[in-house]
């Protein structure tokens, strides 16, 4: 998982796979081939809801207030890479593991 988090002078980036319309909302591991987190969305992928959802999402799990996060790239792809200012790359890693 280490490979789809990358430190930033200004935060952490994650590159994400994202599959809208799941059941619930959970991060569901990573993709050793593609090199990223997968998170499934409760939301579809309609009007940005998704986008929201996981914004929402990620601010949840990792403590932090949403206006920290930030979608840079794949805003309409399922494929996205997020920044999250003001945190470090080892403790995104142990909020996303922790059950």
């Amino acid at each position: 998982m280490k490979d789809a988090v990358r430190q930033a002078k200004d935060g952490v980036i994650l590159d994400l796979e994202i599959s809208p319309g799941a059941k619930e909302t959970a991060v569901h591991g990573y993709n050793p081939w593609r090199k990223r987190i997968e998170i499934r969305l409760s939301a579809r992928a309609e009007k940005g809801k998704a986008n929201a959802e996981l914004i929402l999402f990620l601010a949840s799990i990792l403590k932090v207030n949403s206006r920290h996060i930030q979608i840079i790239t794949g805003s309409t792809n399922s494929k996205k890479s997020v920044k999250i200012a003001g945190m470090n790359a080892p403790d995104i890693l142990n909020a996303l593991t922790r059950k």
